[in-house]
């Protein structure tokens, strides 16, 4: 069932994101096409309830990168500033490739 699912990341991603630069301490830099909002966006809690997230926050599909974004790792998107990972969400789709929401601190 979870099939129906696989693929949605990748076509939201492409439709409403862009490229952004992750930094993680353990691997070289990547671009890679994902969603970062800087402005308040509501989310999903892990009960189901709807959120307004006031930091920004950076959507990226489980599976795009080496390994899962980490707390700590930095992250550049296309405004040029730096963002600190200060936690990882993971989404509520039953997809492989579903989107882990990272919330963002800013650095520079």
């Amino acid at each position: 069932m979870t099939d129906l699912f696989d693929g949605v990341t990748g076509l939201l991603s492409s439709t409403f994101g862009g490229w952004v630069d992750w930094r993680p301490i353990d691997f070289p830099a990547q671009t890679v096409r994902s969603i970062f909002r800087r402005v308040p966006v509501e989310l999903t809690a892990d009960n189901g309830e709807s959120v307004l997230a006031m930091q920004p926050i950076w959507r990226v599909a489980r599976g795009a990168l080496p390994r899962d974004p980490l707390a700590g790792d930095l992250i550049v998107p296309t405004d040029g500033r730096t963002y600190r990972i200060t936690a990882v969400q993971e989404g509520g789709s039953p997809a492989g490739d579903r989107f882990l929401t990272c919330e963002l601190e800013l650095v520079t």
